[in-house]
């Protein structure tokens, strides 16, 4: 990155979190490039100065700079902040390959794992940008989009497994109402904040089911206690999943009105059709996708993962939501830390 003068930044992905990111970072830089993928809201935000496709009834300030054109998106940036869905970042990745500038640090803001190869956002893009390898970061926390560009308090973690990175970037990032915490565990981080999107279906599921705040609490406390078995068996460091990017997202998106997730949740469990719920959705729940791959992730670790194994028999096996339930308690009986 540049040294001596503030950091030049792109924001790559023009949904409801790529345009609030941009949004909060140009309180702080003047310049702050937005690479929008479909002509119609680049042509919102450049003409109205509002995504409404995306994030209806918040202004996008004049710093912001819309373009479709990845190159000039990201001519001359020395931090490129990833916002699009975790299904797209490999071939997105690949297009920005030839574009980005010397030296560039990359941030993942994705929260998801790849079906398939299950790799996370950072190794998706370590294997795509090889010369940025040593420059790769991933953001995550409880972070409702619409809040953020609305300058409402909000704290958030990135990480970098080099210490100087996660420092730079905290400074770039930080802002007024927008508080970053610097951490080296990037395998906690990124697996916290897609781990709990699956947890967040389950306890829309809860809900919609009329189960209560009881539930609902059982399901946040046996849902850390899954994602942090998982995480710790990659990796990770099993502190890092009381922070922001674990306990802090996963309690956000659990019980938040604004989460995809749980609203996905919510709907199949007051009967709704799976099928009818996702494919009328205009804007991703990553938890579909992730309870895929972390089923997947389990069978190749071994490690227990009942609650999201439930999410995905209900949502790609169509289980009934109330049988997963009877199934989910009539488990052994085992100690609360095993």
């Amino acid at each position: 990155m540049s040294r001596g003068t503030e950091p030049r930044i792109a924001v790559v992905g023009g949904g409801s979190w790529g345009t609030a990111f941009a949004a909060m970072l140009s309180e702080r830089h003047a310049d702050v490039s937005l690479w929008v993928r479909e002509p119609g809201v680049c042509a919102e935000i450049l003409g109205g100065r509002e995504n409404r496709s995306f994030l209806p009834g918040i202004p996008v300030p004049p710093g912001v700079r819309p373009t479709t054109d990845l190159a000039e998106a990201l001519s001359g940036r020395d931090i490129v902040a990833v916002a699009v869905p975790s299904h797209h970042l490999r071939a997105l990745a690949r297009r920005a390959a030839a574009h980005l500038s010397p030296g560039a640090c990359v941030v993942s803001l994705a929260k998801g794992v790849e079906n398939g190869t299950l790799r996370r956002m950072t190794e998706v893009l370590a294997e795509e940008l090889p010369g940025a390898a040593g420059r790769l970061a991933a953001l995550s926390g409880p972070t409702f989009a619409r809040e953020v560009a609305a300058g409402k308090p909000t704290g958030a973690t990135v990480a970098a497994s080099d210490e100087r990175v996660s420092a730079s970037l905290q400074a770039a990032f930080s802002g007024k109402r927008f508080r970053v915490y610097a951490e080296t565990d990037v395998v906690g981080i990124e697996m916290g904040g897609a781990l709990k999107n699956v947890m967040a279906i389950a306890a829309g599921m809860s809900d919609g089911l009329g189960f209560g705040h009881n539930a609902r609490s059982l399901l946040i406390a046996r849902g850390l206690a899954e994602i942090a078995r998982l995480g710790v068996r990659l990796g990770a460091n099993p502190q890092t999943f009381a922070g922001l990017s674990g306990l802090g997202d996963l309690v956000l998106t659990c019980t938040g009105d604004l989460s995809r997730n749980r609203t996905v949740g919510l709907r199949v469990g007051r009967g709704e059709d799976r099928r009818e719920v996702l494919s009328g959705m205009t804007m991703v729940a990553e938890g579909v996708n992730t309870s895929r791959a972390a089923v997947d992730l389990s069978r190749r670790t071994g490690v227990p993962m009942p609650i999201s194994e439930q999410v995905y028999r209900i949502l790609h096996e169509g289980k009934d939501v109330r049988e997963a339930v009877d199934d989910l308690f009539a488990r052994a009986l085992r100690a609360e830390r095993d």
